[in-house]
């Protein structure tokens, strides 16, 4: 049959439909490989792995991630806060993290971390669950904090207080520290928050 009579701008259009319907089909066909590729929800929720990228956290700078549902807390510590972890000892009600259910063994230390400037916690307050504040050192009006306050995490819910390394207070509702998460160090600038670092228990 001869195309003499088709019109060219017809002919045209019917290509660019024909292309257009293609290219919408491969898209449609392609989703289900890219998503396979991605965690499911049902895997973040369980607990997926989560790389963060502390290159540009300054020193002083908090940042926070989600894992688990639950806002995880990534803290570049100044030597102020460092040297303030021995001074408020007498305050803490277990300043030597005793309950080891609180963080892995490789942070059971006096800076609860790998390494001594960067604290990873969950930002949980262990009384009923509640997102502390961070309340820097000196009077704090807006907590009700005096100028003894060496500086730390404030749960204005019900009061509870956590200084820079996440140990709780005594004399307040949270009954134990915040916990340290299983992390690890993928390179100096990248951590992986769920995994355990290597060789430790």
């Amino acid at each position: 049959m001869s195309d003499k009579g088709v019109d060219p701008h017809r002919r045209q259009l019917l290509t660019i439909i024909t292309a257009g319907v293609g290219a919408i089909g491969a898209a449609f066909a392609a989703v289900p490989f890219v998503r396979s590729m991605m965690p499911s929800a049902r895997a973040k929720a369980a607990g997926a792995p989560v790389e963060v990228d502390i290159a540009k956290l300054e020193s002083g700078q908090l940042l926070t991630i989600e894992w688990r549902g639950k806002p995880v807390w990534i803290l570049k510590r100044t030597p102020e806060m460092l040297k303030s972890l021995n001074q408020d000892e007498a305050l803490l009600a277990d300043p030597k993290s005793n309950v080891q259910t609180q963080q892995p063994k490789y942070a059971q230390n006096d800076a609860r971390s790998i390494k001594p400037e960067i604290l990873v916690l969950v930002g949980q307050c262990t009384h009923l669950g509640c997102s502390p504040k961070r309340a820097s050192a000196g009077p704090n009006p807006d907590f009700g904090l005096t100028g003894d306050w060496p500086g730390g995490f404030y749960c204005p819910c019900h009061g509870s207080k956590f200084d820079v390394a996440g140990r709780v207070f005594r004399g307040v509702p949270a009954p134990t520290n915040l916990p340290v998460p299983p992390h690890s160090y993928l390179s100096e600038s990248r951590i992986l928050i769920g995994v355990d670092q290597k060789g430790s228990a």
